[in-house]
């Protein structure tokens, strides 16, 4: 990451840091586009969508967290994640966010990224982007880590493109990136 702009990749680096670095673009995008918001900006909508920023502040921190963890290593994400009847609601972290408060929403959604950030560096120096992961297992699949990582990209670029059109419809805010004088929460760095 670029010492000014930390939410910038490397320009010239290895397969682990362009991968990771453009990860953390990502959410670091998207944290520009979703914080301080107060609850009526965290339940916009647009049009007939039902997104809403507080959702998908709710739905990437279970990524997050479960890319940290069972997808990862088999252990557990814990509550509330664990809670939830997956089968019978499958939109519960978009849909039941709007029962929090913003605090709640943003304070999970750091902690997460930070967490996750930490166990996937650590299990990378450990096992290298070629190690077989859990996730992959359950369908009886053998799954790279540099392939969820490579997924979680992937879910991010989405969400970050519909959290622009929310964010533009709350307050105006727009653009690829944040300003130069924006910092990520210092967890991230």
């Amino acid at each position: 990451m670029s010492d000014e702009r930390p939410w910038e990749p490397p320009v010239a680096g290895d397969e682990i840091g362009h991968l990771l670095g453009a990860l953390d673009r990502q959410r670091m995008t998207f944290w520009w586009k979703a914080e301080g918001l107060d609850a009526d900006g965290l339940s916009t909508r647009v049009g007939a969508s039902s997104l809403t920023l507080g959702g998908l502040l709710k739905h990437l921190s279970g990524v997050e967290v479960t890319a940290g963890t069972w997808r990862m290593d088999g252990s557990s994400p814990g509550s509330p994640w664990t809670d939830v009847d997956w089968e019978a609601q499958p939109d519960w972290d978009f849909l039941s966010a709007a029962e929090e408060t913003p605090d709640q929403l943003y304070d999970r959604y750091v902690e997460a990224v930070a967490t996750t950030r930490a166990r996937q560096r650590a299990y990378i120096e450990q096992h290298g982007l070629d190690h077989i992961i859990e996730w992959g297992k359950q369908w009886g699949v053998d799954m790279s880590l540099r392939r969820m990582l490579f997924d979680i990209l992937e879910e991010y670029a989405r969400h970050t493109g519909h959290a622009d059109l929310l964010r533009e419809a709350v307050d105006g805010r727009a653009g690829e990136d944040p300003p130069d004088d924006w910092a990520p929460p210092a967890s991230w760095v």
